[in-house]
C-alpha cells in the first residue's frame, strides 16, 4: 500500500488573525489611557485568543496525522490480517496435500508388502519347482551313468571274451606248427589288441618261468599252489582298461601243466564277476 501524507492547512490566516488580535492588545496597552480590570481582561483574552488562534492550525494537521497514522496502521493490520487467512488457506492446502501424500504412501507400502509377499511365494514356489527339476535329473542322471556302467561293463565283458578266443586261436595256430599259419595268426592277434588298446584295453602277458604272484596271477580252480611254484604256461592273458585292471592273466604252473581241452577253453574270470566263453 502506498503511504499518504496528512492534508496541509493554510496557516496565513491564523497568522494575519494572530498578528492583528496581538497588535490590537499592544494598542490598548499603549494607548496611554488607565486601564480599568476589564480593559486588561480584554487585552489577556485577546493575546490568548490571538495565541490559541495561531496554535489552532497546528493542532488541526496533528489531528489530521495522527488519524492518518491510525488509518495507516488499521490498513497495515488488515493487509497482516489478510495475509495470515492466505496463509491459513495455503497451511491447509499443505495439510490436505499431506494427507493425501500419506495416504498415497499407505497404499504405496501396503502394495508394496503385496508384492513382496507374491515375490516370496514365487521364489518359493519357483525354488520347490528347481530342486523338483534337479532330483529328476539327478535321477535320471543316475539312471543313465548306471546304464552306461552296464553297457560298459557288458562291451568290456564282449571285449575280453573275444580277445580270449583271438588268443586261443593264436596258441593253436602256434601247437600245429605251421609258420605261415602261426605268422598270419600272430598278426591278426596284434591287430586285434592294437584296436583294443585304443579304446583303452591292454593285454597284460607275464613271461613263462617266473615266480607265481597270487596278487598279480590267478590260476584254475583246484590247481595247487607252493611257495615255489613258478610259471609254466599263459592259458589267458589279463587284461586293464584305462589303467584300472579288470581281469588278471590265468596261468598254468609248471608242477601242473594243463591238458589240451584247458588250453583251448580257459575259465578264466573277470574281475567284474563275468567268465570268459
Amino acid at each position: 500500500m502506498t503511504p499518504t501524507s496528512a492534508p496541509r492547512i493554510s496557516k496565513v490566516p491564523f497568522i494575519i488573525g494572530d498578528v492583528l488580535l496581538v497588535a490590537s492588545a499592544a494598542w490598548m496597552a499603549l494607548s496611554g489611557a488607565a486601564l480599568g480590570p476589564w480593559q486588561y481582561a480584554v487585552v489577556a483574552a485577546t493575546v490568548a485568543l490571538g495565541a490559541w488562534l495561531a496554535a489552532w492550525p497546528f493542532v488541526l494537521e496533528f489531528g489530521a496525522a495522527t488519524k492518518l497514522a491510525e488509518s495507516s496502521a488499521l490498513a497495515s493490520v488488515t493487509e497482516k490480517l489478510q495475509d495470515l487467512d492466505k496463509v491459513s488457506a495455503h497451511i491447509a492446502r499443505a495439510v490436505a496435500e499431506l494427507q493425501q501424500v500419506q495416504q498415497s504412501a499407505t497404499q504405496t507400502v501396503t502394495s508394496s508388502q503385496h508384492i513382496a509377499e507374491q515375490m516370496t511365494t514365487e521364489a518359493r514356489n519357483f525354488g520347490e519347482l528347481l530342486s523338483k527339476m534337479n532330483d529328476t535329473e539327478k535321477n535320471h542322471l543316475r539312471l543313465e551313468v548306471d546304464k552306461l556302467r552296464r553297457s560298459e561293463g557288458d562291451w568290456l565283458g564282449i571285449t575280453v571274451r573275444i580277445l580270449d578266443h583271438v588268443h586261443a586261436l593264436h596258441q593253436a595256430g602256434v601247437r600245429s606248427g605251421q609258420p605261415t599259419v602261426i605268422e598270419q595268426l600272430t598278426h591278426f592277434q596284434h591287430a586285434c589288441r592294437e584296436t583294443a588298446r585304443r579304446i583303452g584295453i591292454m593285454p597284460v602277458v607275464p613271461e613263462p618261468g617266473i615266480p607265481f604272484d597270487a596278487k598279480a596271477h590267478q590260476v584254475l580252480d583246484g590247481a595247487p599252489l607252493t611257495d615255489s611254484a613258478r610259471i609254466g604256461d599263459v592259458l589267458a592273458p589279463g587284461y586293464t582298461f584305462q589303467g584300472q585292471v579288470i581281469r588278471l592273466p590265468v596261468v598254468a604252473l609248471q608242477q601242473a601243466q594243463p591238458g589240451p581241452k584247458d588250453k583251448e577253453k580257459p575259465e578264466a574270470r573277470l574281475l567284474f564277476g563275468k567268465t570268459p566263453a
